[in-house]
């Protein structure tokens, strides 16, 4: 008996499948490569840079402010810390910039502080003031309500006060606890090359190089930009529920 082939042939997924999962991992690995040299965002966990920056703020960090790098080269994981490679040269911070770091005791772990002191400065405190190479940093009183309106719940509890630093276009404001007197005075040291001195703008809530030391350029991972969005939840049934639509888009002094 003649035996004839079927009237409607089996369809043949495999190049369809094949072409899916590579378009799947292509993206994947842009994006990848996008967050690695480019723009990552980040979410702010802590208080230690309030009122710059709040907790549950989402933010964008420009990975590519002080150099453009090679994709992946700088990753920290676990027991794994990878220097980044630049793909001309690392350029240096600038004094008040607020920057993403890999922390020096743990490099799994990033932080977010502003910079205070670079290569070869001299930082010193006196009764909470910074002076950089022996000049004091400017400081002017501001008015308190415009940051209490909205302040995380558990510093709402202490004695705030607000001062501008810097010029007005420029400047930045930070917050000091008039009550807390943990760490007024800090002897002058040398910022060594090759690293920088940073702290919190929450002055007295803050863990920072006044404690654990200097960053070495090489840990920093890109400067913060912009806030993209705004949300904090109560954390152990404390605390209030915070939408802060007004921060969306907010570039960061």
């Amino acid at each position: 008996m003649e035996e004839y082939e079927e009237e409607y042939p089996v369809e043949k997924k495999s190049p369809n499948l094949k072409k899916e999962v590579f378009l799947i991992i292509s993206i994947i690995f842009t994006v990848l490569v996008f967050r690695s040299s480019l723009y990552e965002p980040y979410r702010i966990p802590s208080g230690s840079m309030i009122p710059t920056l709040r907790i549950g703020d989402y933010i964008i960090v420009n990975k590519f402010a002080y150099g453009l790098k090679v994709p992946f080269s700088d990753i920290a994981v676990g027991d794994i810390n990878l220097n980044p490679k630049y793909i001309f040269e690392q350029k240096l911070p600038k004094r008040g910039d607020v920057i993403v770091f890999k922390f020096p005791k743990d490099p799994s772990v990033n932080y977010i502080k502003r910079v205070i002191g670079l290569p070869g400065d001299s930082v010193e405190i006196k009764d909470k003031v910074v002076y950089v190479n022996d000049v004091e940093t400017a400081a002017s009183l501001v008015d308190a309500q415009p940051f209490l309106k909205d302040m995380d719940t558990k510093f709402k509890k202490h004695k705030l006060k607000f001062f501008k630093v810097g010029k007005e276009e420029e400047g930045y404001v930070i917050q000091q606890d008039s009550d807390n007197y943990f760490l007024v005075n800090k002897d002058k040291i040398i910022v060594p090359e090759g690293e920088i001195f940073v702290m919190g703008d929450n002055r007295d809530f803050s863990y920072d190089s006044r404690f654990w030391g200097t960053v070495p350029l090489t840990f920093v991972k890109g400067r913060a930009e912009l806030i993209w969005f705004s949300i904090s939840f109560p954390e152990n049934d404390e605390g209030e529920f915070l939408f802060r639509p007004s921060r969306i888009g907010s570039s960061i002094n």
